[in-house]
């Protein structure tokens, strides 16, 4: 009788204590520990305060007024200095104001609902229409994926632009640096590759930091009127926003796009430009009593742009095989490619495209400067059909630049300096293009077949981009087969390629 009582006893004590704890927890008091603290000064976009201990950084901060702001400066436990995100005019951070802890970070609306939009950095509509209706939010700082969940470069992303694509290649999942001095076609190249994706499915994000308002407005007009804002989001930060918010407007960016391309999707963004981007940050960093370096820049500016630029990738089949491809651009001074925040870009790209003023003034547009634009992946962003008629066309190109320096001090030339140079004329010419004007895969490869198998050796300099206009309607009024074949195989047999020489002969007889 006494063994058994004994083996009960503990048996019913666990399950009685058990019960009691679970009604002891159920009888606390829900307390709720709210951090606040106090402004002790405030002006020129900076905030410091007293009493947010144990405040993070990047942390989102709210104020009484209503404005709120970021946590980036930890000075110790109980001062922070935070950047306001808010018009000082319409809602005030002033000493003495409350301030409190979100134990959060930026989040910014994500996913369809962002397509056809202007918004501002917040993820605040900027085109007069009802605000963004987003399933989703994301964080705008997230961190770039691992060299696990990458997979290589092998799928072109076509610019439709016939001296970038033939020259300088550009890859789902790259990095293409766009650099040159203002007023060069460097927008015009990035408007060009947005307008260019219209039925490809790939989703495009142009994000203007530091842009007049009214460049930003014929900007969204032109995507409008060719109908690209269907499968585009415009982030916009201003010349007239605070350095902030400019600050913020490529991450903006960046999480809209990570957000397709997590989903399996490609996607492309545009930062115009990275150059205003690190003048607001420089600006932040002072204000904030940062240690300035090099021309005035805080010692993290590369890495700021790093960790952007890192988010772009193509994903490996198991993370989705989705991509994001980023085209930053970055303004020089005098073409100064040396200076410290181009130097910081290029080195963390995978490539650039320089357009030089020299050629953009004698009429060469794009102004593609051959020698000092370099493609990372090469030909493994091109189609074959692309590689056979544009394999040799960086080489010969930089033959002709060479050549052309040295024959205006030569007073005499033999037939073969001038037979290449009549040629690298003719390539050149050919290679000119009208902005909003991009031509599909198919229609380039046609053009650049008759241009480097020498069928325009005979046309007049002046009557080259006529022909080359007439031949590609003529291939497509008669010969529409060979065009859709090569677009949808991206091959370029040598049967067909014949086939182009031969209509090529037949139109030059009938052209005049």
């Amino acid at each position: 009788m006494d063994e058994n009582f004994s083996a009960v006893v503990p048996m019913f004590s666990r399950e009685i204590g058990k019960e009691l704890l679970e009604r002891v927890k159920e009888a606390e008091p829900r307390s709720s520990v709210s951090h606040i603290g106090v402004v002790i000064s405030a002006g020129d976009g900076i905030a410091t305060i007293r009493g947010l201990e144990g405040c993070r950084s990047g942390e989102l901060i709210t104020f009484d007024s209503g404005a709120y702001g970021i946590a980036l400066n930890i000075i110790d436990d109980m001062h922070v200095s935070a950047v306001l995100l808010t018009s000082s005019e319409a809602e005030p951070v002033t000493q003495g104001l409350t301030a409190r802890r979100t134990q959060r970070v930026l989040e910014v609306p994500v996913g369809e609902a962002a397509l056809g939009r202007v918004i501002n950095p917040l993820g605040h509509p900027l085109d007069g229409k009802a605000p963004l209706r987003a399933l989703k939010f994301r964080r705008v700082e997230m961190e770039a994926p691992g060299i696990m969940d990458r997979a290589p470069i092998d799928t072109p992303l076509q610019t439709g632009i016939m001296a970038v694509d033939g020259v300088v290649p550009i890859g789902r999942g790259q990095r293409e640096l766009i650099i040159g001095d203002r007023q060069t076609g460097k927008t015009a190249i990035a408007l060009d590759t947005i307008l260019n994706q219209r039925g490809s499915n790939i989703y495009c994000v142009y994000v203007g930091i530091g842009q007049k308002n009214s460049t930003m407005a014929a900007l969204v007009r032109t995507l409008e009127d060719a109908g690209a804002m269907e499968y585009t989001a415009v982030v916009n930060a201003s010349a007239s926003d605070s350095a902030p918010m400019q600050y913020i407007a490529p991450f903006t960016g960046c999480a809209i796009a990570e957000e397709f391309m997590y989903q399996g999707k490609d996607v492309l963004i545009v930062y115009d430009d990275l150059s205003k981007h690190a003048v607001a940050y420089r600006s932040m960093s002072l204000l904030l009593k940062r240690p300035p370096g090099r021309e005035a820049y805080p010692g993290d500016i590369f890495y700021l742009h790093s960790r952007l630029l890192e988010r772009a990738a193509k994903l490996s089949k198991e993370k989705g095989g989705g991509s994001m491809t980023a085209l930053p651009i970055i303004e020089t001074l005098a073409g100064d490619i040396s200076a410290y925040i181009p130097t910081n870009v290029i080195s963390i790209t995978d490539g650039q495209i320089f357009l030089s003023t020299e050629l953009f003034l004698s009429g060469i547009r794009p102004a593609l400067n051959i020698g000092l634009s370099v493609s990372r992946v090469g030909g493994a962003a091109q189609t074959k059909a692309m590689r056979k008629v544009a394999g040799k066309l960086r080489l010969e190109l930089a033959q002709y630049r060479e050549l052309m320096v040295f024959s205006q001090f030569g007073s005499e030339l033999d037939s073969a300096t001038r037979k290449q140079l009549q040629y690298g004329e003719r390539l050149t010419e050919t290679l000119k293009q009208d902005q909003y004007r991009p031509l599909p895969m198919a229609h380039q490869v046609v053009i650049l077949a008759s241009a480097v198998r020498g069928h325009l050796d005979d046309v007049p300099l002046h009557d080259v981009e006529r022909f080359n206009a007439g031949f590609l309607q003529f291939m497509i009024a008669r010969h529409s087969r060979i065009i859709a074949k090569i677009q949808n195989t991206g091959q370029l047999e040598d049967e067909a390629l014949e086939r182009i020489d031969e209509c090529c002969v037949e139109y030059k007889a009938q052209f005049s």
